[in-house]
Formats: structure tokens, sequence, C-alpha cells
């Protein structure tokens, strides 16, 4: 018992010392050891590192999951060491309504059969999001968490004793500067020995820590491009996955627009807009036959230059076959289907659907 009463009068003094030059220094009353610059420069670049560290690992974790909610819910489970419940995406509840409202409307009606093609199109971004969010993290937001509840945690807990040694190495040196007597400057000397040699031990264990980040960014640099590449091959996915959907979407019918007269003759209908173009060219006589937009020359004014994003195969004479990534030169005529262009290319001519093209000028 007297021991501990010894033990904790000893730790107040200590504490009540350290209290002390801390408060002179800050009122420029005492002298404050100060590190090399090297030094400096170590403790700058680790608390950038924590702290940029900290902003990138909260807002990846918004990118992949934009509810506040999930994220909190996420957050217990893991404090919790228990396994996160799979979560369906967005993409993939919408994915699963369309396709139970295609089976109420009827699956085989042109609407029906969109509703199933764009649906199971949604569900494949979900999926293929869902894989993009589980390797992000566990290749990304598991090492930047592990640096910040592990390594940086030991650095600060090592930067905190340094800070103490550091007081304890000035108060000595201010007892020495105060003692008169020589037993008191020998014991005073003493203790500032002591003191220096803790100080130097604690310095350079926190040097070394301090030197490592130098290791974390090059580890955080390999999850970055591990990051970057699942993050590109979600993309990829997403864009194959639509450019098929327009492709499908290019053989359905177009919309039918009604007539609620039952009385009225039913209404023509718009052909699809890759496969049955309506193409003509206006005549102001009504009995006469419609030209071929094809052998009418260009307009003078109103050309574009336009790239080609997917192959299209002509579906008869009057069509333009298409490469993707070529340039060709497009225009409209009067009379001509909005959803089609004249195309050029070389001494070669036809009609081109819009949208297998981006227009570029």
């Amino acid at each position: 018992m007297d021991f501990s009463v010894k033990k904790l009068a000893s730790d107040a003094g200590v504490f009540f010392s350290r209290a002390v030059q801390f408060t002179q220094e800050n009122l420029g009353q005492a002298e404050k050891t100060e590190l090399d610059a090297h030094f400096e420069n170590l403790l700058t670049r680790a608390d950038n590192t924590k702290n940029w560290t900290e902003k990138i690992l909260r807002q990846t974790e918004v990118l992949l999951q934009p509810s506040p909610s999930a994220r909190v819910e996420e957050f217990l489970y893991e404090k919790l060491d228990r396994k996160i419940p799979s979560r369906v995406t967005t993409a993939e509840l919408l994915g699963q309504y369309m396709t139970e409202a295609a089976n109420d409307f009827g699956p085989s009606t042109p609407y029906g059969q969109t509703l199933i093609k764009v649906g199971e199109t949604q569900k494949h971004l979900g999926t293929a999001e869902r894989d993009f969010i589980h390797s992000s993290s566990i290749n990304f937001l598991t090492p930047l968490r592990n640096f910040l509840e592990g390594d940086w945690k030991t650095i600060s807990k090592e930067r905190r004793i340094l800070q103490n040694r550091r007081l304890d190495l000035d108060a000595c040196k201010a007892r020495l500067k105060k003692a008169k007597a020589a037993e008191a400057k020998a014991a005073a000397e003493h203790e500032l020995r002591v003191a220096q040699t803790e100080f130097d031990r604690q310095a350079e264990v926190t040097r070394l820590l301090l030197e490592g980040i130098s290791s974390t960014h090059v580890n955080h640099l390999r999850c970055l491009h591990e990051f970057a590449e699942a993050q590109a091959t979600y993309f990829a996915q997403s864009y194959q996955y639509m450019v098929d959907l327009q492709k499908q979407l290019g053989r359905f019918p177009a919309p039918v627009v009604g007539n609620t007269d039952p009385a009225s003759p039913p209404l023509s209908t718009s052909p699809p807009p890759a496969t049955l173009p309506v193409l003509q060219v206006a005549s102001s006589n009504p009995g006469e036959v419609p030209l071929n937009p094809v052998e009418v020359p260009p307009p003078v004014s109103g050309t574009r230059k336009a790239r080609v994003l997917y192959d299209y195969e002509a579906a008869d004479s009057k069509e333009l076959s298409l490469s993707a990534d070529e340039l060709i030169t497009v225009y409209s005529l009067p009379g001509l289907d909005p959803d089609w262009l004249i195309g050029e290319r070389g001494n070669k001519k036809g009609k081109v659907p819009v949208t297998y093209l981006e227009l570029l000028s």
C-alpha cells in the first residue's frame, strides 16, 4: 500500500512538472527543445497522410454506398464483428420491378417485351455494381482502415510518449539552471542525462515509425491501382450492357399511337428506327411517285461530320453500312424520318440510323 502511494505521488509530481513546463513554453517563459528539420518534415508528412487517408476513405464509402443509414448499419455490423447482410442494389431492384410489371402488362406486348429487356439489363448492371463494391471494399477500403486503426494509432501513441520525454528533458534543463548548491547541481545533471537518454531513445523509435509512412504510400498506391482497375471493369461492363440493350431495342417495333375512338380507323404505326425507315421526299404533286432520297443531291449547307458508334449492316441498297469509329458526312432531307440521316463516305451514300452516330459538328 505504501509503495502504491509513493508511486502515485511520483506520477503526480511528473505530471505536474510536465504541465508547468508546457504552460511556460506556451507563455514564452521556458525554452523548448526543437526537433531537427528532417524529423519535422516526417511529422508533417505523417499528419497529411492521416488526414487525406481519412477524407479519401469517407468519400469512397459514400461513393460505394450513398445511403447514410446503410453505411451506419454496415459500420455497426463491422464493429460487432458480424457478417454484413447481402443488400439488393438499386439497379437490381429496378430490374425486378420492371420484370414484374411486364408480367402484369403482358410479356408479349411491345411494352412488356421492352420492360423485360430493360429489366434484365438493370439486373446485370446491379450485379456488376455489386462486384465493384465488393472488390473495392476488400482491396481499397480495408487497407485504408487498417492504416488508420493500426499503424496510425501506434504512431500517435509513440508521438505522445516523445512529447512527454521532451517535456521531462526541458524541465530537467530548467532545474539545472536554477540549481545553486553543488549537490543540487549534481542531482540535476544526473536527471538531465537520464532524461536526455530516454528522449533520444524515444525519438529514434518515433523516427522509424514515421519513416515507415513511405511503405504505407507504396501499399496505398498498389491498392489505388486495384481500385481504378475495378472501377474501369465496372464501367466497361456497364457500357457493354447498354450497347447490347440499345441493339436489342432497335429490333423492337416503335410505339403505336392508339386511337380511343372505336369508330375511327386505326392509325398507321411508325416503323422501327433501325429496320423499317420511312424515307420520302415531299412532292408538291400528290400523284407523283416520291423520289429516292439517296438520289437527291446533298444540300448546299447543313452537312455535318459524325463518328460511328457501332457497326451497322445495311438492310437494303438504300442504306449505308457502317463500321464503328469511322467518320462520315451526314445531312437531312425534307420529308426524311427524324430517326434517320443521309450518310456519305467517299462515293457511297445511303440512309443511316441516328442512334448509331455521334454528331461532331
